[in-house]
């Protein structure tokens, strides 16, 4: 992978002059929405916004019974397929109210050439939620073990049945299990037609439904065509990284893989659209992260793919069955400087609480990870450095991303997932290692952002991070987090702190006319002075997804005044004075029904005295 020389200089000097004029001078008003009254925060009210230090994060991993040692190829990493590691996702697959984890693994080459030769071949991991700190792995009784490469994965209940389905990406075919309701899945991809090629390698997907026909699509995104039988040779003279050789090549020089866009024909099987909607990846970029969100604003979702080494693709819906690619004057496909980045995974959030969504993309080391404010109808502006996410993300290899609030206080947070690709950047270099801590950013209420990663724990925590993806996974009101590592083990990151400094509100969708898991739809908050958006969805991150819950900080208020739901159908549901910590599970056209979610109950002795994780008798 070769990488272009930053310039840091002109970055700092463009992020000097422009600074004022982005970020205004008249106080906590940003960019605002026409029609969008400023939000006028008190002193009092920001004196009493909580600091990081009052938030920390322990990685739990080990107590919890998530060890599993993920695979992806041999150490030495010769291949490209070798570096990129998996990823997970959370869904609550049996419907109790403690959202489960579903971790995927990859294997070797060795093994996919001769697989007749392999005894225990790597598989996934489902770890259900015992509801007390603990988890078990029900992966063989689930019959979701996955097979071959092991790539990325996405929950969503595509059939509207009431259970929430597994979509797995692989290099090879692909898996869609449907949850039979009784703890079990049925792989019913062939029956379905979303396998893919079989020669593809899906690094990205998405559900969401383009059309508002009440069914969930699908769009997967294709990374490289990679040929197992002929793979390039490893430490080629052309293969470099900051003029040094390394044995790993591409992906430039390598051909790309195709997208695919897969319409739900509403009988559990899905219809490959990509050339009638007018998205054939003709540049075959090489894909990863994917988003189907609304970002214009006009109640249709558009299509996102973050790119690595190349422009990203922004598909704007024509409300017709068909999208038009506009990524370039949309001011996303390159970075300010007009420069393409090695893009990985995208957050996506309306992180000045404005009303429209913006997008954060992680990428490659030697180069800022990228923050596009959306300035409204989808026209997007690049703040990363007058934001303060420029020099201090430059050394680090993101991979995984996503707004969090972390501490409650209204106003979204960036944590990203960082670990190099070549193990042998730390022989190269001083600035630069293969292990590196994941970093959070904590947004100040003002348009700028201030990295607090060694405040919350976690700047000692050297990773070969890989996925990652957030839940409230004991349902205490704050946000926690997975990690999934290369050839390691999972890093679970539990929140200690975030529900004492702040109130909050978790809502749940459940669609009636709209899709079942209520995708799309776009839900706003009022509480006092403080208005939040934001939108449910699935994909984005990397490689993995975060729990459909959507989590809205309030800082010391006690409740929303109101809450409204936007749905995919076009209905709007309302709530008035909803109070504060709890989960507010919301039906299409009946408002507020009763939750599954509940609070932990305590470890039994058995539990604590048997090995955590492991099926029980």
């Amino acid at each position: 992978m070769i990488r272009r020389p930053l310039q840091k200089s002109r970055r700092r000097f463009l992020a000097q002059v422009c600074a004022p004029f982005l970020m205004g001078t008249g106080g906590p008003r940003l960019w605002a929405a026409p029609g969008l009254a400023p939000l006028n925060h008190s002193s009092s009210e920001s004196e009493n916004s909580s600091p990081s230090s009052q938030v920390t994060f322990r990685d739990v991993a080990t107590e919890a019974g998530i060890t599993p040692t993920l695979i992806c190829g041999n150490p030495e990493k010769n291949y490209i397929v070798e570096v990129y590691g998996s990823g997970c996702v959370w869904f609550d697959y049996n419907n109790d109210g403690y959202t489960d984890l579903y971790i995927v693994n990859g294997s070797t080459i060795e093994n996919l050439l001769h697989p007749a030769a392999v005894k225990n071949p790597p598989r996934n991991y489902l770890f259900r939620n015992n509801g007390d700190g603990s988890f078990t792995d029900v992966t063989r009784e689930a019959h979701v073990p996955g097979f071959g490469w092991g790539v990325g994965a996405l929950a969503a209940d595509y059939n509207n049945d009431g259970f929430v389905d597994l979509f797995v990406y692989n290099y090879g075919p692909n898996i869609l299990y449907r949850n039979n309701g009784d703890g079990t899945f049925t792989d019913v991809t062939a029956q379905a037609g979303v396998a893919g090629n079989r020669l593809v390698w899906s690094a990205g997907a998405a559900f969401g439904d383009y059309d508002k026909d009440g069914y969930l699509d699908l769009y997967v995104a294709g990374h490289i065509d990679f040929d197992l039988h002929h793979p390039p040779p490893p430490g080629q003279p052309t293969c470099t990284y900051r003029d040094r050789m390394v044995r790993v090549c591409g992906p430039r020089g390598l051909k790309g893989a195709p997208d695919a866009l897969y319409h739900n024909n509403g009988d559990g099987t899905f219809t490959d659209v990509t050339e009638r909607a007018g998205v054939v990846d003709k540049a075959l970029g090489y894909g990863f992260a994917v988003l189907l969100e609304d970002l214009d604003g006009d109640g249709w979702p558009d299509i996102v793919v973050a790119n690595d080494s190349g422009p990203n693709y922004f598909y704007r819906n024509r409300k017709n069955g068909t999208f038009e690619e506009i990524g370039t004057t949309a001011g996303i496909a390159f970075n300010g400087e007009g420069q393409e980045q090695s893009n990985m995974g995208i957050a996506v959030g309306d992180y000045d609480n404005d009303g429209w969504t913006d997008l954060f993309i992680s990428t490659f080391a030697h180069d800022n990870k990228t923050l596009f404010h959306n300035d409204g109808k989808g026209i997007f502006s690049d703040v990363s450095y007058p934001a303060g996410l420029g020099d201090p993300t430059i050394n680090y290899l993101g991979m995984a991303t996503f707004f969090i609030d972390y501490n409650n206080d209204g106003w979204k947070d960036i944590f990203i997932v960082n670990g190099h690709l070549y193990p042998e950047v730390d022989r190269f270099f001083g600035d630069e290692h293969y292990l590196q801590n994941p970093q959070l950013f904590a947004n100040q209420a003002n348009g700028k952002f201030l990295e607090v990663s060694k405040d919350v724990g976690i700047a000692a925590l050297l990773l070969g991070g890989r996925g990652g993806a957030y839940c409230d996974y004991d349902n205490d009101g704050d946000l926690d987090m997975v990690i999934t590592t290369i050839d390691s083990r999972p890093v679970l990151l539990r929140n200690d702190g975030g529900n004492r400094s702040g109130h909050w509100l978790q809502i749940k969708t459940m669609g009636t006319k709209s899709n079942r898991d209520g995708i799309g739809a776009w839900v706003k908050v009022v509480a006092g002075n403080l208005t939040q958006y934001d939108r449910v969805r699935t994909g984005g991150s990397w490689l993995s997804g975060n729990d459909m819950r959507l989590h809205f900080g309030l800082g010391t208020r006690r409740g929303a005044e109101r809450v409204e739901i936007t749905w995919p159908s076009g209905r709007v549901d309302q709530l008035s004075n909803v109070s504060a910590d709890q989960v507010l599970m919301v039906r299409e056209g009946e408002g507020q029904i009763a939750s599954p979610y509940k609070p932990f109950k305590p470890r039994t002795a058995a539990a604590r005295s048997g090995p955590p994780g492991t099926s029980r008798p």
